[in-house]
């Protein structure tokens, strides 16, 4: 029987055998994913069964009790997680926009080389580390905890998200952008400001959310520079170290009180929601941001 007649047979073998693989491989994609997705499912139903039931009104508006005492919210902790990130953003949004933009526009000699290397590097350091830096720059000088203290803190860690990913983001903006204004006889600052910068905006705002998202959960720094536990409402910047989430929750899941550890989980749902909904926001304006610049 001549060969040509198994023709046939071998390719529908070859087929069965391709969509065989394809299956197996898109099977293991399925199951990687469920892996990833798995520990967080686990974190948010494990948060949502323990701190929905510290969701009330209450919880959000008074102060906190004391350590052992029924009742009390985290009012303070709110505002006071509110002006160490706000203080933090205002240190490091100038500075890592401004470093981005430099790096995507102008970078290309050995100094931008070092400025990557040391944003890259300190996106590694761990925020213990910074915390001690922090206490050696600002409250050993001021001899006193501070809300700058925590800020300065928060800044430090927030820098490396924001340059890296404003300069990608900056590097996505078609060079006929540039091309176009520069041809109009704009300079070149002109251009950065009007054209470049607005193009990327939406990308900008990613990196910047997304660095508030991790500051906003930063208790290392907090506990050594700028943290207190109690039913303070100072909004002293200089003088006096203020309350916020990351060391409400290490407080009350300290003390071997149930009362405690209620008010503790809810605080942690919440800190947890403030991060998702950070992360989901950034993901929907990088994906709006690319959508606008490959149009």
């Amino acid at each position: 029987m001549p060969l040509e007649a198994f023709g046939p047979l071998s390719a529908r073998g070859g087929g069965l055998r391709r969509r065989a693989v394809n299956v197996l491989a898109i099977g293991a994609c399925v199951l990687a994913a469920a892996v990833i997705l798995l520990p967080l499912a686990l974190i948010v139903w494990h948060l949502a069964a323990k701190g929905l039931p510290a969701f009330r009104p209450s919880f959000f508006l008074h102060m906190p009790k004391p350590v052992g005492e029924a009742g009390g919210g985290m009012a303070n902790a709110i505002v006071g997680t509110l002006i160490l990130v706000g203080l933090g953003a205002l240190i490091a949004v100038p500075v890592g926009v401004g470093t981005g933009v430099y790096l995507a526009e102008y970078g290309g000699g050995r100094m931008s080389a070092i400025v990557r290397y040391t944003a890259d590097l300190l996106a590694g350091v761990p925020s213990i580390v910074v915390g001690v830096a922090a206490y050696g720059l600002v409250v050993v000088p001021m001899g006193r905890f501070s809300a700058i203290a925590g800020g300065v803190a928060l800044g430090i860690l927030m820098l490396p998200t924001i340059v890296r990913t404003t300069e990608e983001v900056v590097r996505l903006v078609p060079q006929s952008y540039r091309h176009a204004a520069l041809a109009l006889g704009a300079p070149r600052w002109r251009v950065l400001q009007s054209v470049v910068v607005p193009a990327a905006w939406s990308g900008i705002a990613t990196a910047i959310m997304l660095a508030l998202a991790r500051a906003a959960g930063e208790t290392a720094p907090l506990l050594l520079i700028s943290s207190i536990y109690g039913n303070s409402t100072t909004i002293n910047l200089f003088g006096h170290a203020v309350p916020n989430i990351p060391v409400y929750i290490f407080t009350l899941s300290e003390q071997a009180d149930p009362t405690g550890f209620a008010r503790a989980w809810g605080a942690s749902l919440v800190l947890l929601a403030f991060i998702l909904l950070s992360s989901l926001g950034a993901r929907a304006l990088l994906a709006r941001s690319r959508a606008k610049l490959t149009r």
